[in-house]
Formats: C-alpha cells, structure tokens, sequence
C-alpha cells in the first residue's frame, strides 16, 4: 500500500521513498513507492508530473492501494529515491480544484443546482450543472464565489468515518466507503474529495465564468482559476483589441458593430446571388451556342474563373433547360469543384460521370441523374476536363 503524502500535506513538494515494486505499464518503466507525494488522475484532476531519481515521472496512476509511477527511465527495486512534484503543475491543479469547490457550493447555496461532475483541462476546467441557468443566476454565483475567495478563509482537512459524515452537512452524499477526507471551506463548504487544494481561499485568486452551455437538460460552466484566469482574461484583451482596431469602434460597440456587419453581409450575398443569377443565363447562352453537337446533344464541358459550386450549378441548370445539352462545369480553383448536368431528354447519368471523375481525380459528391455536383478533385483542369468530355460521350 501507498502511503498518499498529499491527503494530509498538498504543499508537499519533495520527498524521500523506497522503490518497493518495479514493473512495466504500456511498455514503459514503472515504480511502485512505499509513500509518495505524486497526485494520481482522479475526481476530474489530472495526475502529477516531476521527477523520481534520475528519471521523469511522465504519468502518476491510481491502482486502487497502490500509485503507479510510470518513468521516463527505470528504477531498481529496493533503493531509495528522491521525488520532485512540478509545482507549478501542482498548484494550477489545487487553484482550479479548490476553485471548483468554491464555485459549485456556490450554485448550490444560491440556486440549489448540485454539481454533477467536473473536468480540469488543459486550459480551463469545466462543472455540469443539474439544471439550466441564466446568464444572472451564473454572475451571482460567480460574484458569490469570489467574495469567499478574497475573504481568504481556511481550507482544511479532516477525516471521518460515514457514520460520523451522516451527521454533518455535506454538499453532496459521497461516493465510497471506509474513512472519508473532507475538505471544508471554513463556513462555505464541506465536501468528501481525495484531490488537492490550496490551504486558503485567498490562493485561489480569482474565479471567473468563461462559458456557459446547456448540456444535457443542465448548464456546463466553463471557468479558470489563477494563473488561468489571468491567461482567459489575457487572451479576451487581446481579442477585444484587435477586434476594436479592425473595426474602429469602442469595445463597448462591438456586439453592435458585429451585428452591423452580419446584416451588410447578408444583404450582399442577397445581391450576389441576384447578380449570378442574371449573370449565369448569359454565361449559359454563350456556351451553349458554342458547344459542339455530338448526334443531337451539345455537349458542354468549361472551367469557368470565378464561379463557385453555386454559380456553376445555376449555369448548368439554366444551360440544360433550353436544349439537348450534357454539361460538366468545373472551378478553376484548387480544389476543384464540379457539376454535372442533362438535359431531360438526354441519355446520360450525370452521377455516373461525377463517380468516374471522382474515381480518376479524387474528391467527392453524389446526385441524381439529371444533376450531380461534387468537389474536391485534384489535378490539372486540361486533364480533369478532357477526362470529363470522354465521359459524357461514353459514360459507361
């Protein structure tokens, strides 16, 4: 069995150990110690990292008695070894997880929304909430959770058994038998947790809400602590200035700016469209009356400059609705998309030309056999449109 440095000392960041089992784990080294101060993955906290010996510890394992200390190097069985947490690790872990307390018994003091589970990434840790939330109900907790954060309270440690734990006031019931540790939050809250956390509230420095969602008929709240919430915070500043430099408005009027723009924008691909329109029966003129006749049907093959999927699809439909025509349009640009048009009278399979371009070219689509279109393909346009015309010529 593993003696847990961290149940009863977080701060601990260097430590002596007997190497009692070595073994492998995925094919890498691995160590078993007699006591240890590295946190395994549990609870949604992330494992420790640092070194053991000579070595890294790349990965810490909860095995049930025992943590598992998979090296970057091996150990000998029987020695003793000095272990080094990264601390640095270690204490964005504590802030995010004492965080996480704080800000949970907050939602649950105010609103009575419990905590279903929690995920620390990588960046910022996420709680699931059992219900909804408005944005209001999310900054009072938030604000709520701050306050007890500045007002530096204790956090402790204690360990009780579950009949003593019935009769105290634990946020939620817990989850396993035996001794229980608890962490409280001096007149905030109590809660059965193995993780690690600051010794006081003040060393969380700040909570703040980044995000919030509905998630499975609850709300998931993105949030950072610390160091973290001062990169959050980092990264918005430079957001909202670039924004504001590029837009030449106020941060303050950037919600408004930004909705501007998306009417001027939709209003411009309204008129786009009205222009392409009008534009592709004239393009579809001039290459119809160009096209060669092969026993009655114009074929038309062109790779058209400036057109997208949608311009060459309207082309092609206005181009097939006026004679016996097979058309194969293509993009000019890489990669190139493509639409295969008949007219109804014409004996082609325009999905069985799109499957056979697809199949020499790369790329996908599908379609019907009047009209198919796809994208994708790769390949010079004299290759891909030669190929193109022998296939509505012969498309079996």
């Amino acid at each position: 069995m593993t003696s847990r440095i961290y149940y009863t000392d977080p701060y601990c960041r260097r430590f002596e150990a007997v190497v009692t089992k070595t073994l492998e784990h995925d094919r890498r080294p691995a160590a078993l110690l007699d006591r240890t101060a590295f946190y395994p993955a549990s609870g949604g906290q992330p494992f420790d990292t640092g070194r053991l010996g000579e070595g890294d510890v790349v990965e810490t394992i909860d095995a049930d008695d025992e943590v598992v200390h998979v090296l970057s190097s091996p150990l000998a069985e029987g020695v003793t070894v000095r272990g080094e947490i990264d601390w640095d690790r270690r204490f964005d872990h504590m802030q995010q997880h004492t965080g996480q307390h704080v800000l949970s018994a907050a939602f649950d003091r105010l609103f009575e929304n419990r905590t279903t589970s929690f995920h620390m990434g990588a960046e910022t840790a996420t709680i699931d909430l059992a219900r909804e939330m408005p944005w209001e109900q999310i900054a009072r907790a938030e604000e709520d959770a701050n306050r007890v954060v500045w007002d530096d309270r204790e956090v402790s440690i204690r360990f009780v058994s579950v009949k003593e734990a019935a009769a105290l006031p634990l946020r939620k019931e817990p989850a396993r038998e035996g001794t229980l540790r608890l962490i409280e939050v001096t007149d905030f809250d109590l809660s059965a947790c193995g993780g690690t956390h600051v010794a006081r509230t003040g060393a969380i420095g700040a909570i703040v809400v980044a995000g919030a969602e509905k998630f499975k008929g609850g709300t998931r709240i993105t949030f950072a602590c610390g160091g973290r919430a001062l990169r959050v915070f980092r990264t918005l500043r430079e957001s909202v200035a670039g924004s504001v430099r590029a837009l030449s408005v106020l941060p303050q009027e950037l919600p408004a700016a930004i909705e501007r723009m998306q009417a001027e924008a939709k209003d411009l691909r309204r008129t786009i469209k009205r222009f392409q329109e009008t534009l592709a029966g004239h393009e579809a003129a001039r290459l119809a009356a160009a096209a060669p006749a092969i026993d009655g049907v114009r074929v038309v093959v062109e790779a058209l400059d400036g057109w997208d999927a949608n311009g060459l699809k309207a082309i092609a439909s206005a181009i097939t609705a006026g004679t016996r025509t097979a058309v194969a349009l293509f993009s000019t640009t890489s990669p190139v998309a493509v639409v295969i048009a008949r007219s109804a009278d014409v004996a082609v399979d325009a999905n069985v030309v799109l499957r056979a371009l697809t199949g020499r070219f790369g790329g996908r689509g599908g379609g019907k056999p009047d009209l198919a279109q796809g994208g994708g393909l790769a390949g010079n346009t004299v290759e891909i449109t030669q190929a193109a015309r022998v296939f509505l010529s012969n498309p079996s």
